[in-house]
């Protein structure tokens, strides 16, 4: 699924004969602007190598499956293969990129497992990490990240395709760390986080997710883009209110620190918010 499962397809069959893969399976992710399914079904269509949609029931036999971007339990397969996004055993679980952003972590990375009965737990076979630097949008992050995975799938598939033998190395779970799936309300901006927190939550679900959700003056919006502001003394400071309209952009208090938003529109109008019309406006 997603850019990094297209990335590592297409890196295999650049390095690979496409005849080693036995069958794709691909599904899509409502939840995210492209979940690149057509993209990944047409480059299977042009190599010939079938495509399989998540819902059909299919018998997997292979000698190894690889899983990228998957959001679902497997059950019943020996010889998994899992592409985690992150430094295992930190952040296993769902959306461990978003949250290592939001979080401000200065090293993401990749992490190879091999599948067992709890999710994210399996010994290690690979890993890779880099640093980043802040602020960082998640399609950035995303790109680094599908590097990495390209490198690790490479790496492994050759050591599969040459017969050799994977092992791997157990997780230390005295530093075991779980990020939480994520929804809707996931999405909302806490105003009285702090205005660094705040970037880098906006930052961390933008596209190609949906954007970070609020209310202005009621009306639900979709923030894409802010800019932190230096702060000021704040006699009666309430987290959300507009503090200046600077040419149209808010500028909005936080719990601590100010941030301007620069990118916004509303949901259901798709109308951008900017230039900002009301003063008193309130963000919540």
């Amino acid at each position: 699924m997603t850019q990094k499962g297209y990335d590592v397809l297409k890196a295999f069959i650049d390095n690979f004969n496409p005849s080693h893969i036995d069958f794709v399976i691909g599904s899509k992710d409502e939840k995210v602007n492209n979940d690149y399914y057509e993209e990944i079904k047409g480059l299977c269509e042009k190599n010939n190598i079938n495509f399989i949609d998540k819902k059909s029931e299919t018998k997997i036999n292979s000698s190894y499956s690889i899983t990228v971007s998957w959001k679902w339990l497997i059950q019943d397969l020996e010889k998994v293969i899992i592409i985690h996004d992150s430094i295992l055993p930190k952040y296993r679980g769902f959306s461990p990129l978003v949250s290592a952003l939001i979080n401000g972590e200065e090293e993401i990375g990749v992490t190879a497992i091999l599948g067992n009965n709890e999710f994210d737990k399996g010994d290690v076979i690979a890993q890779k990490t880099t640093k980043i630097k802040y602020p960082i949008k998640i399609k950035d992050a995303i790109d680094i990240i599908s590097k990495i995975y390209i490198e690790i799938v490479i790496e492994l598939s050759r050591r599969i395709i040459n017969n050799e033998t994977l092992e791997g190395q157990t997780q230390d779970e005295t530093k075991a760390t779980y990020s939480l799936w994520r929804d809707e309300d996931d999405y909302k901006i806490d105003w009285n986080k702090d205005s660094l927190y705040i970037k880098r939550f906006v930052d961390a679900v933008s596209n190609p997710y949906l954007g970070a959700f609020c209310y202005l003056n009621n009306r639900s919006i979709r923030v894409f883009d802010v800019e932190i502001e230096d702060d000021l003394i704040i006699e009666n400071r309430v987290p959300g209110k507009v503090l200046f309209n600077r040419f149209g952009y808010p500028t909005v208090v936080c719990g601590q620190g100010l941030v301007r938003i620069t990118n916004a529109r509303y949901e259901n109008e798709k109308a951008s918010i900017i230039p900002l019309q009301k003063f008193r406006s309130r963000f919540n």
